[in-house]
Parts: structure tokens; C-alpha cells; sequence
């Protein structure tokens, strides 16, 4: 075998086309074949040839550009990744191999690339390898941001169950009215079904004029970022359209604290919404456990106020430990 600056002779594991990256056969002294997608390869067959025929390649070592053929479309300049059967392309698969000298306008083209000197470890030119179908992405990179958007969003939730509310016996967080608090359908507010009959869903219900305090309180999660909001929602009706309903909020954070105040968005119909409230950073402590919340209705002296949903939503920190 004899090879000089940089073309080695080689022996065909199956038949080669020209221009085509090829690898070492496994297993197989002195042997190659052609390297498939994803497959890094160890250099270009200089001719085509038949399978167990002698064949020239210009090893990735050398320097200088290398001839490849063209497994789709790509312009110059393009990031290019090994293809099937030997070809190469800018869509991402494994690792980046080289950069397009010329355009590729369809499949077959023959066209000169220069090769990395050694693959690309940035994170936007290697491939993901989805075996799971996870994700849509292609790159490390695009993966990666995924993930960590995921993870930092600011939808996390914390659900807060109606049944956990409990009426309060002032407008503010104050004592738990009689029997612990806990509604029923004999209580102010009631907890009851919006109709027994067809309609199962659950809600608490203020009768026109009613202003009763409900207080809940939580754990706060361990990944809470207390330099973000802090969001409360709820879903409220109005029997009609005459009051613009909504409540009072009362925030507590922890022990000691001193009361927060804010108002939700209203809803002045008779169809259900989603309304807010937000306990901002500047009142949200360092070290937060625990919030109590007071919701008080606003004034509705003609129409009733229903809640059928309530939760918080927060922003998440990347725990280390």
C-alpha cells in the first residue's frame, strides 16, 4: 500500500462513488466503505470504483479543500454535516464537518468544502440524536435552549384547590369564622355545584352585596425566584352585566409580614374569565416559605360573584443543591 501527501490506497468494502466520504469497514484490515449520516469519516474517494478494487483517498488530514457530493441543496457558506452514502449536507447530523466553497443547487452536485481541522464542539453545529422523539430540535444548541427555557419559564403553578378555602370573619386576614371557616352550601360564600343537575363544576359563590374574606395559605416551592412576580388567577363570573366583579387581594409572605394590597381585573359579564393579581418582587422576601392570601370581593351590590379556579404561578430558579 503506498500513500503520498495525504492519498492513501485503500481496498473497497463495496462499491465507492466518486467524491464520496468514506470510513474504515469494521473489522476489516486495510478496508473501507462508504460513511453513512452522522458517521465521521476519514477522507474522500478520489475515483469511483467496484467493490474489492483498489481506491485513492485523500485522508480529512491533509490540507487543502476537499471535493463532495452533494446530497441536497445548500449555499455557499453553509455548515456541512456527513449524509447518507457518503454525501454531505447542511442539514444537522452529528457533527459539523466543514464549510460549502461553492453552492450546491440539487442533488448529485460535485462541489469543493474545506474540512474542520478537528469537529466542531460548538454546541449550534452538533446534531441531537432524538432517539425518544423529544424534541423537534436538531443541535445540542437549539436542545439545550429548550430545555432551559423549560425549566426557567414563568408558568410554574401551584394549584390552590377551592376546598382549601376558608372563610375569614373580617375584611382582612383575620380569624377563621366558625366551624374552621369551612364552606358548604350553608355558609357566606357557598361551595356548591353550579347546578346539581347538569353542571358538576364547583364554585364558590358570593351573593350581591356579600364582601366575606376567604384566606388561603401555601408552601412556597423551593425553586420560587424571589426577583420575580409572583401571579395570582383566578376564574369569576358575574351573574350579569351591571357589576364589575373581582377582589381585594391581601398578601402575606411568611411570618411578621407586612400586608400587601392589590386589586384583580375585573369581569363585568356573564360569561367566565380569567382575571389577575401580582405580589411584585419588592415585597417578595428572600428566604419566602409561606404565603397567605386574603380575597375579598369588590363591590357587586346588584350581581353575584362565582370563583370556579384559582392558582399562582411563579418564575423557577435552577436549584444547586
Amino acid at each position: 500500500m503506498a500513500f503520498v501527501e495525504g492519498l492513501r490506497t485503500f481496498v473497497a468494502g463495496e462499491a465507492i462513488t466518486q467524491y464520496a466520504r468514506v470510513k474504515l469497514e469494521a473489522r476489516v484490515a486495510n478496508s473501507v466503505v462508504l460513511a453513512g449520516l452522522c458517521e465521521q469519516h476519514i477522507g474522500i474517494a478520489r475515483e469511483a470504483v467496484a467493490s474489492g478494487a483498489a481506491v485513492g483517498v485523500r485522508l480529512r488530514t491533509q490540507s487543502g479543500t476537499q471535493m463532495g457530493v452533494a446530497t441536497e441543496a445548500f449555499t455557499v457558506g453553509a455548515t456541512l454535516y456527513g449524509a447518507a452514502a457518503g454525501g454531505i449536507a447542511d442539514t444537522s447530523s452529528g457533527s459539523a464537518i466543514g464549510i460549502a466553497i461553492e453552492a450546491a443547487t440539487a442533488t448529485g452536485d460535485i462541489v469543493e468544502f474545506t474540512e474542520f481541522g478537528v469537529l466542531s464542539t460548538t454546541a449550534a453545529t452538533v446534531s441531537v440524536a432524538d432517539a425518544g422523539t423529544h424534541t423537534a430540535e436538531t443541535t445540542v444548541e437549539g436542545a439545550t435552549q429548550e430545555i432551559y427555557q423549560d425549566l426557567l419559564s414563568a408558568q410554574c403553578f401551584i394549584p390552590i384547590p377551592l376546598f382549601s378555602l376558608r372563610e375569614t370573619t373580617n375584611f382582612d386576614v383575620g380569624n377563621i369564622a366558625a366551624n374552621g371557616g369551612i364552606l358548604a352550601s350553608d355558609t357566606t360564600p357557598v361551595l356548591d355545584a353550579i347546578n346539581a343537575a347538569t353542571d358538576g363544576c364547583q364554585r364558590v359563590l358570593w351573593a350581591a352585596s356579600n364582601g366575606d374574606q376567604v384566606v388561603f395559605q401555601t408552601p412556597l416551592p423551593p425553586d420560587l425566584d424571589v426577583t420575580a412576580d409572583i401571579v395570582l388567577h383566578a376564574r369569576i363570573v358575574s351573574a350579569g352585566t351591571t357589576d364589575a366583579v373581582g377582589f381585594t387581594v391581601d398578601w402575606f409572605i411568611n411570618e411578621g409580614d407586612t400586608k400587601v394590597v392589590d386589586t384583580t381585573g375585573t369581569n363585568q359579564t356573564a360569561t367566565w374569565a380569567e382575571v389577575t393579581a401580582t405580589l411584585g418582587t419588592a415585597d417578595i422576601a428572600a428566604g419566602a416559605q409561606t404565603l397567605t392570601v386574603g380575597l375579598t370581593p369588590v363591590a357587586h351590590t346588584t350581581d353575584t360573584l362565582a370563583l370556579s379556579a384559582l392558582w399562582l404561578e411563579y418564575t423557577r430558579v435552577l436549584r444547586t443543591s
